[in-house]
This record gives C-alpha cells, structure tokens and sequence, in this order.
C-alpha cells in the first residue's frame, strides 16, 4: 500500500489498465475526505505530543466474489484512495495477486527506488569532508 501512495492517480490507472477490466465491485465506502491527528517524539523515543492535524481520504470497496479492499492515502484524492482499494481487493484473490503485482506494483517500485537512488547521488555530491588539523601546542 505504501508503493500505491507514493505514485499518483495516472500511473495507478495505468497500470492498472494493463491488468485488464476490473472485476465487478462496488463501493462499501465511498471516497470521503477527514482528518486525523499526527502525533511525534522528539528524538524518536521522547513523550508524544500532537504535532498537527492532516487531510486524508479513504475508500472502501467489495468485490463481487466477497474481498474487501480499503485505500487510504493522504490528501484529498477521492480517485487515489478508490484505486488503492481495489489494488487492495485485488491482492486477496490469487487469480489477480501475481499480475497486480507484477503489472502495477514492481514498475512502481522500480521507479521510486531509482528516485531515492538520485536523491542519495545528489545529496552524496554535496558531502563535505571536514578534517581536523592537530595542533603543535605543548
């Protein structure tokens, strides 16, 4: 589900397409748009404090043959969170699992681990080496 909200609405739809139709569902929960609390720890391990509020929109679908499958994604991407639902009901059914995987997931991942790849080569170019020089004071 990660890899899904990390890619936009058009690849999703896309890749999805390449699947083939989707199967016969219906929404169990239309896309709707909330918010929840973000909570943080300083340092990672510090007592939780409420850091803010953020929109995120979720969806809920059912398949004919019974899979639930439910898209969170945040912001307020009605279509984002409908797709992911039903990349999620998908996933449950073996006859779909290998080709959703294989058609709409590995292309996706392939291409935000060679964006982080770039973003660690440029950051790794700025990278400054500071070396300490010893003083000869006795």
């Amino acid at each position: 589900m990660a890899v899904l909200a990390e890619s936009s609405v058009i690849e999703i739809e896309r890749l999805l397409a390449g699947c083939g139709a989707l199967p016969a569902h219906q929404e169990i929960r239309t896309a709707e748009s909330g918010l929840v609390m973000v909570r943080g720890r300083i340092g990672g391990d510090g007592a939780p404090f409420n850091l803010g509020e953020a929109t995120v929109s979720r969806s809920a679908v059912r398949l004919d043959t019974g899979e639930v499958g439910f898209g969170y994604v945040l912001g307020r991407d009605h279509a984002k969170a409908r797709l992911i639902a039903c990349c999620d009901a998908l996933m449950q059914r073996a006859e779909h699992r290998d080709a959703v995987e294989r058609i709409v997931l590995a292309p996706i991942s392939r291409r935000l681990r060679a964006t982080q790849q770039v973003k660690r080569e440029q950051a790794a170019a700025t990278k400054v080496e500071f070396y300490t020089l010893v003083r000869g004071e006795d």
